[in-house]
């Protein structure tokens, strides 16, 4: 014999709570359930996958395919200029980690760095880079999402990165 169900229990919608949080409500009124309570009924927590995030701004550097042709002389000053670029960066705590690329499969990436700022921020400090300037790298930017906790930057003043929770949706 199957178990009748409460009258309301087809019928629910999502809500904000105020709290910021995402809770569902019955059309009967006090069969309030959290989402928290709803998934722990549906599906068992699993350990594995984590409820928060850090999140961080990517810098990935690469070569473009029309980068001009320049002497050695003038190469080694213009390197000299972008990691001296890098340096204040990383010495002023907006540039938390960066470095080359060795044995990669594609040889026009060149390298990563991750940003203590948001996208916008990140992209306005590549585009001043005296080598993205020249034309002799460009560059791919993305937020990259880490379970929260996972890494640390001991050298780096303050927090780095935000937190968040990914949504429910």
């Amino acid at each position: 014999m199957q178990r009748p169900r409460h009258r309301c229990a087809r019928r629910r919608s999502r809500v904000a709570d105020g709290t910021g949080r995402r809770s569902w409500r019955s059309a009967c009124p006090g069969r309030e359930v959290s989402a928290a309570a709803r998934y722990a009924v549906v599906m068992p927590r699993d350990p594995n996958i984590p409820d928060a995030f850090d999140v961080y701004t990517l810098v990935l550097l690469r070569r473009p395919a029309n980068a001009p042709e320049m002497p050695d002389d003038e190469l080694d000053a213009l390197q000299a200029r972008h990691l001296a670029h890098r340096a204040e960066l990383r010495r002023q705590g907006i540039l938390v980690a960066n470095g080359p690329f060795r044995e990669q499969s594609d040889a026009t990436m060149r390298g990563l760095s991750i940003f203590a700022c948001g996208p916008d921020e990140a992209a306005r400090f590549s585009d001043a880079d005296p080598s993205v300037q020249a034309g002799r790298l460009a560059y791919d930017l993305m937020e990259w999402w880490v379970a929260a906790g996972t890494l640390a930057f001991p050298t780096a003043a303050g927090t780095i990165g935000d937190r968040r929770v990914m949504p429910d949706d």
